[in-house]
């Protein structure tokens, strides 16, 4: 029976443009479509923070520098690039098993993820989004709109939005069904389209990002997955990182990545909640263990020859 495992692909797997996205895509289906060689049934998610940013920021300045069109809400926003970011992987990943002769089909699944409307992410936005204001027109807009602003690094005000976290996956019979069919499954795109539940069925979008790593890694939990897979930038996680003293780890039990998580070895918007992430899988999994390596070397990482795995 093959292994099913969940991969949550980087930033560095896609690109800022559509344009420098679909050269990235290429390299990365080359990567998924290796793994699916080795026997993997291999679902994916990914991240969608400069492709969200450059859509809301579109729709923001024409509606707002007389382009006559109205601005767009952000679970929209989310939803479109789910669309076009799973188009260019389904087209590439498409490709390249036709390449090699693998006969198997490749979809997206468009994906809402319930969030709980008392979850304090609401009160604290942290997530910048969009384009950056002068004070005066980050006060109207935020009087306007009733947005929340924050500073950013000296180059202005940006919007940030809460980014609460993942409960329960809509779409998750229909990725079952495709997975079961033998799909290469593309899903929770940008964490998934954050919405509130009011009753069976009915659903409200709301103005968040999940973090891709923790919808991911409730994307595995519900699929029983054998393996949660975080591609990023670097090939192993690491302590003391970018000091004299850093040291990089092959293997990680969870209580081992909790203590180094007090210690605060792991920077928060970076390894942080990919770390965190593989612990809530693990931890509320049976067996399943989970491993964070660079794209570039998946398929070694996977036979056990780098990256740094995350167990019981």
């Amino acid at each position: 029976m093959s292994k099913r495992i969940v991969i949550a692909l980087g930033g560095n797997a896609l690109g800022k443009s559509p344009e420098e996205q679909l050269a990235l895509v290429e390299r990365t289906a080359s990567t998924i479509v290796d793994l699916v060689e080795e026997g993997y049934d291999v679902v994916i998610g990914h991240g969608n923070g400069p492709q969200v940013g450059m859509v809301n920021l579109a729709f923001e300045y024409a509606a707002t520098h007389g382009g006559g069109t109205p601005a767009m809400p952000f679970p929209e926003c989310g939803a479109m690039t789910q669309g076009y970011i799973g188009y260019h992987l389904q087209q590439s990943i498409g490709r390249e098993l036709a390449r090699r002769g693998i006969d198997k089909p490749c979809a997206t699944v468009v994906t809402q993820v319930v969030v709980d409307a008392d979850d304090p992410a609401f009160n604290n936005p942290t997530k910048p989004v969009g384009m950056f204001y002068d004070r005066e027109q980050a006060q109207r807009i935020a009087q306007d709109k009733g947005y929340t602003f924050v500073e950013d690094a000296g180059r202005g005000y940006r919007r940030v939005v809460p980014s609460p976290v993942p409960v329960k996956i809509v779409e998750l019979p229909v990725v079952k069904s495709l997975v079961s069919a033998g799909a290469v499954v593309i899903t929770v795109g940008g964490g998934g389209i954050p919405v509130v539940e009011h009753s069976a069925g009915d659903y409200t979008g709301v103005a968040a990002v999940i973090d891709k790593d923790r919808a991911s890694a409730r994307l595995a939990l519900d699929l029983g997955a054998d393996m949660l897979v975080i591609l990023t930038a670097v090939d192993k996680v690491a302590i003391n990182y970018r000091q004299p003293s850093q040291r990089d780890l092959d293997r990680l039990t969870v209580d081992q990545a909790r203590e180094y998580i007090t210690q605060g070895h792991f920077a928060p918007g970076s390894m942080l909640p990919k770390v965190e992430s593989c612990i809530d899988f693990v931890a509320q999994s049976r067996g399943g263990v989970a491993l964070i390596t660079s794209l570039d070397k998946a398929r070694e990482a996977l036979r056990g020859t780098t990256g740094t795995l995350i167990t019981p």
